[in-house]
């Protein structure tokens, strides 16, 4: 006998075709929610890995930035002692040079040359003061020169005094002329040169004052008695000549 079916079967199927279909929908999105989480994961760690990094790399520029200011201060530290230390070793170098050079201005300064100023640059020494003539300027340039500790004198200015109230004064009469001299510091003792010894006057008066006619016709005999001299002294010779 045959059996018929009477029920729903393609509704059954069609039902069924469904629910697989939805399954596999949803299995297939919880893998791409799943997948979606892992990448996410994954790439979570690797920034969060690389932010490490970059953090200790920052931190270590950071101290290599330290030490660097470290190395500078201790080398601008450096450059300060080597100089201070160049200064000491100059200073204990010249420390007699400044004794000399005053006293050699003492020795070197002639009669009738006044100094009312020094000026120290470097190693330019400017001398400013009054004379009495220009002789005894060049007087007084030729005693620097072989001082030993002053070189190269160069007469900047020389110029007579205009100044009223000290000529009404007569305070320009003796020494009427300005002068401003400069010369070149020298260290002959840390040269290994020999210092000329200078007297305590030094300079020569450059100009000589003139000799008395009186004296000089009391220091020359008359010829009128020249002559009978001359004669009694030979008339002497011969009477003691054998």
């Amino acid at each position: 006998m045959a059996r018929i079916n009477l029920l729903p079967w393609r509704a059954e199927r069609r039902k069924q075709r469904q629910r697989d279909f939805y399954g596999m929908l949803g299995a297939a999105a919880l893998g791409g929610v799943l997948l979606s989480f892992l990448i996410w994961f994954h790439y979570d760690r690797e920034i969060s890995g690389q932010q490490d990094r970059n953090r200790f790399i920052e931190a270590e520029i950071a101290k290599v930035k330290k030490q660097n200011e470290e190395i500078k201060e201790l080398d601008a530290k450096k450059d300060r002692l080597l100089a201070r230390k160049k200064v000491i070793e100059e200073l204990q170098a010249n420390r007699s040079q400044m004794v000399h050079l005053f006293d050699s201005l003492v020795r070197t300064i002639p009669d009738g040359v006044v100094l009312t100023s020094l000026k120290q640059e470097g190693e330019i020494l400017t001398l400013s003061g009054t004379a009495q003539s220009n002789a005894r300027v060049s007087a007084y340039m030729r005693t620097l020169e072989v001082s030993g500790w002053m070189t190269q004198p160069d007469l900047s200015i020389i110029e007579a005094r205009r100044d009223d109230k000290a000529a009404a004064a007569g305070a320009t009469r003796s020494l009427p002329y300005n002068f401003i001299l400069k010369v070149k510091l020298a260290n002959p003792a840390a040269d290994g040169e020999t210092v000329p010894e200078l007297p305590a006057e030094a300079a020569p008066t450059a100009d000589a004052q003139p000799t008395p006619a009186a004296q000089v016709e009391a220091s020359v005999p008359a010829q009128g008695d020249a002559a009978p001299a001359a004669n009694a002294a030979a008339g002497q010779d011969q009477g003691t000549a054998p």
